[in-house]
């Protein structure tokens, strides 16, 4: 009995010593076979979790490996961009010092969020540090070394002058490591003090070959550019006024009585007459791609066939800054002659005068209608008129047509002028 228990107790303290060996010493003997046999006790584990078939899983896992892995190359593609520092930027003849200049192309740099662009207290605290004096440091020498001691990997420099009537913005982009300009851009722009936010914006962008607003940069560099607000600044309309000639046609029952004899009561022409005219025109500006018209016209037509029909018109519209396309609309009014008449049985027109019988009434119906022998009367209508202005240096040359309508038939024409900005 006790030989037993002894075997029993030996037996069992060897059990437990090859237990703790086999724990302790399991990551030092680990051999391939048992890290095989565990992966897979481990796969099928999960398989049968989830119900799905093994090779289900494999795939679902390589996937997001993938996944992980394309994460990762993303986020240390995002992070390493080039590092790109704006000291000060040189103006001179401007309202800004060259520190607020600086301030301004860090704003434009970091839209652009193709760089990093150091923070401007981060660059004052290292230059203080390093006790560095920057405020003639503009050249490329002086800027690869204080890019050198800042760990920058991009200097950006320039400067902003005002050179008689025209902004002169020159950009260089330099590279610290190779101390070489690695792009430059050079922008002239009119002398607009408020519109320098926008000049550097499109001289920024232009250095790195990115599209711009197209009607923002031909303001800001075409003289002779359709009136706007942003060339014309402090003032709220500008005068445009010029002469204007062209053509008018008439149809329906007024080109029948233009053309019917003077004995009749016509005019013995023909309805297309040559007319002649002053169109007094004002543009209120705004800050968009349009602009408010108000015009005031008064022409002369028919005197090219001893024909006298004067009228005024009165318009409001819109014109395009960027092409010239123009729209106004608004009331006409014209002096016509006018007589009170009747058609008789055989529909011949005879004045009301012509009626001699004093015992019998005039049996027929008197009316008023366009009759030369009477006397001028005001006749009102609704013209609606479109075109185009074309340049040529300072003057503009618009070109319009224009419709009358009316129960007594349609006018219709077309007019050219010229005119020039007035202060």
């Amino acid at each position: 009995m006790k030989t037993t228990d002894k075997t029993s107790i030996i037996s069992s303290e060897k059990t437990k010593k090859q237990e703790e060996i086999s724990t302790d010493n399991l990551l030092l003997f680990l051999n391939l076979n048992v890290l095989e046999k565990y992966c897979k006790q481990t796969f099928e584990l999960y398989a049968n979790v989830f119900k799905i078939k093994r090779f289900t899983l494999l795939m679902v896992f390589i996937v997001a490996a993938f996944s992980m892995n394309a994460q990762q190359t993303t986020l240390k593609k995002s992070g390493s961009r080039a590092s790109v520092t704006v000291l000060n930027i040189d103006t001179k003849g401007l309202m800004l010092d060259p520190a607020q200049m600086g301030n301004m192309v860090r704003l434009e740099l970091e839209k652009l969020d193709t760089f990093e662009v150091m923070d401007r207290y981060d660059v004052s605290y290292v230059v203080e540090k390093n006790k560095l004096n920057i405020n003639n440091c503009y050249g490329k020498i002086c800027l690869v070394e204080v890019g050198s001691l800042i760990n920058s990997d991009k200097m950006f420099t320039g400067s902003v002058e005002l050179i008689g009537e025209t902004v002169v913005v020159t950009f260089r982009l330099i590279d610290v490591k190779t101390a070489t300009i690695e792009r430059t851009q050079v922008n002239e722009y009119l002398n607009l003090p408020r519109e320098v936010q926008s000049m550097v914006k499109i001289s920024v962008r232009d250095l790195f070959h990115l599209k711009n607003d197209e009607p923002l940069v031909t303001y800001l560099t075409k003289k002779n550019n359709f009136e706007s607000s942003t060339n014309n600044n402090n003032r709220s309309k500008v005068n445009l006024s010029g002469p204007r000639s062209g053509f008018t046609y008439f149809t329906g029952e007024t080109a029948r009585l233009l053309q019917a004899p003077r004995s009749q009561g016509g005019y013995g022409s023909y309805p297309l007459m040559f007319q002649f005219g002053y169109q007094f025109e004002a543009q209120y500006l705004n800050e968009g791609n349009y602009q408010a018209l108000f015009e005031f016209l008064p022409t002369v037509s028919g005197f090219n066939q001893n024909v006298f029909i004067p009228s005024i018109t009165i318009m409001n519209g819109f014109r395009n800054n960027k092409h010239g396309w123009e729209i106004a609309f608004g009331p006409t009014f014209g002096l016509i002659n006018k007589a009170s008449g009747y058609y008789d049985a055989n529909n011949d027109w005879h004045l009301a005068s012509e009626w001699k019988d004093d015992v019998n009434p005039n049996p027929y119906k008197t009316q008023q209608r366009i009759d030369s022998r009477g006397g001028y009367e005001l006749q009102a209508g609704f013209i609606i008129a479109a075109g185009r202005t074309f340049k040529s240096g300072k003057l503009n040359i618009p070109v319009n047509v224009y419709v009358v309508p009316s129960k007594d038939g349609i006018r219709m024409g077309a007019s050219f002028g010229f005119n020039a900005k007035r202060r």
